[in-house]
């Protein structure tokens, strides 16, 4: 019990931790890349005062120029559609956080880049630091999400074992969690960005929502790009939440779909020996146990699942018996 407490409350600290992390990452870009931008969009400002001055005698190297500086403006993520200076600017806290969340999930749309050399240095660190962190964060949540999955799954043997193969309830049980993961995570979240972004239609909103939760990241779509978007910031941070947690629901997919067996492909491509057939049982047996997806230094092994009291995930009781291709319960 001592060592369970101990474990949730480091996950804790932990979580806290990478909190802080994220919004230190997110004032560190604001604060290096707000005054470069600043002064670009000054620049840029002047730059149209100054043709709007001479429109009428321009020769075409200054329009060449002008268009020159104007395409690499908009290149940085710097709009000069109407007043540049008065815009959202893109390194706010909101947006700011917004492009830490997308570095250290792996995402990186690509769209607003650090502009500075201190920004591109401070971008590199940053991102060697938080990947790792962010990989150990998806793993021990999704390893606690597990515990729901599994009560879940056993719910269903005892319901349907007695009627169905043990496949079949494993492939029942990621189908119902595929799709609750598609409905909460790409069809609703696809409504309500079309809602909000004025020039999407659903198809944009789902492949934004389907390329993002893959980390694809191609950056042709963007919540919030738009200069004139209400809220902006505040639009940033909750779309930097709903990216960590869709990230975590697909990792928990692969968790799941990695406890089926027959579904586990990978398992073909590793090197045989010429105990291949034992270490295959071994795996399995393993993987029937329960396995978990990050282990904590002061655990110790059982030869059943420790939550709780849940049987062995995802394969049912030894009280099931195989009988013409369904299960039965042992007398």
């Amino acid at each position: 019990m001592e060592k369970r407490i101990l474990n949730k409350l480091r996950f804790g600290i932990f979580c806290s931790l990478y909190l802080v992390y994220v919004l230190v990452g997110a004032t560190g870009f604001m604060l290096i890349e707000s005054p470069l931008e600043v002064d670009i969009r000054n620049e840029l400002w002047t730059l149209r005062r100054d043709f709007k001055a001479k429109a009428y005698c321009i020769t075409d190297a200054e329009l060449e120029e002008f268009i020159v500086k104007i395409v690499r403006a908009t290149n940085r993520g710097i709009s000069a559609v109407r007043n540049v200076t008065s815009s959202n600017p893109n390194w706010s806290f909101g947006q700011s956080m917004f492009f830490a969340g997308t570095v250290i999930t792996t995402i990186g749309y690509g769209r607003v880049t650090p502009l500075s050399e201190a920004g591109k240095g401070f971008c590199i660190l940053y991102a060697i630091i938080g990947i790792p962190l962010t990989l150990i964060m998806f793993t021990a949540i999704v390893e606690r999400l597990m515990i729901p999955t599994a009560w879940f799954l056993q719910f269903m043997f005892r319901k349907l074992g007695h009627l169905y193969k043990v496949f079949h309830i494993q492939l029942l049980h990621l189908s119902i969690i595929i799709i609750l993961v598609i409905v909460f995570f790409y069809l609703i979240p696809a409504a309500i960005y079309v809602t909000i972004e004025p020039n999407w239609n659903y198809l944009d909103a789902f492949y934004y929502c389907f390329i993002s939760l893959t980390t694809v990241g191609l950056g042709d779509y963007i919540p919030g790009d738009s200069p004139d978007q209400p809220l902006r910031p505040l639009y940033k941070v909750a779309t930097t939440f709903y990216l960590f947690i869709g990230l975590m629901m697909m990792m928990l997919i692969l968790a799941v779909l990695y406890e089926i067996p027959e579904l586990n492909i990978g398992f073909h491509f590793y090197l045989k020996s010429d105990t291949d057939e034992d270490e295959r049982m071994r795996l399995q047996a393993s993987a029937a146990s329960g396995q978990k997806y990050s282990k904590q230094i002061d655990d110790e092994p059982a030869p059943v699942s420790e939550y709780q009291g849940i049987p062995s995930f995802p394969r049912p009781q030894a009280t099931y018996q195989s009988t013409d291709g369904a299960l039965q319960q042992s007398q």
